[in-house]
């Protein structure tokens, strides 16, 4: 990851998208974590960034308490980071029913969804944990996702275009144009 910007409204979004992704126990573990990024932020900083963000702790399913933050879209409710391929698991079930289609050209994939459904599976894309994708632009009936490889267009695109079909468990590891795992 290269440097982030130091400006408090980057720092409230590597909080928000580490407390989506990951399952961190403790104040400490996030500074730690945002150290690991470049961000230096004290105990005090760090305490009225979680509470402007609206984090809190909640049990997970081993009754650990862990950092949460409320769901987009105006949904309050506080989502744990998935865990153990629920994410993957997530990205399956919508690409299953919002995917349309996939095209690619280079590291670029253009992902057609019905109306409005496009920020939902950018989403879902973003939150699992692909290794071979940088991010996702979404409209209302498109999504722009940019793989990592120059050329990793086209086999994210007939990834997502399986996990759609359902005739294939998705796996967040990386296929090469041959169809084999890399």
């Amino acid at each position: 990851m290269t440097q982030l910007a130091t400006t408090r409204t980057a720092r409230h979004r590597r909080i928000v998208e580490l407390l989506e992704t990951r399952r961190v126990r403790s104040q400490t573990d996030l500074a730690k974590l945002l150290g690991d990024d470049g961000l230096a932020v004290t105990q005090t900083t760090l305490s009225r960034d979680l509470d402007e963000l609206g984090a809190v702790k909640i049990r997970d399913l081993s009754g650990d308490l862990v950092y949460a933050v409320p769901a987009e879209g105006g949904d309050t409710t506080p989502r744990l980071a998935p865990q153990n391929g629920e994410g993957a698991a997530r990205l399956g079930r919508l690409a299953a029913e919002l995917l349309v289609s996939a095209e690619s050209s280079a590291n670029l994939t253009v992902l057609r969804t019905p109306p409005g459904a496009a920020q939902f599976l950018a989403s879902a894309i973003d939150r699992s944990g692909a290794s071979d994708v940088l991010g996702t632009i979404a409209g209302d009936d498109t999504v722009l996702l940019i793989s990592r490889e120059p050329d990793g267009g086209a086999a994210v695109a007939a990834r997502l275009l399986r996990l759609a079909e359902k005739s294939v468990p998705f796996s967040l590891e990386p296929i090469t144009t041959e169809g084999e795992r890399s």
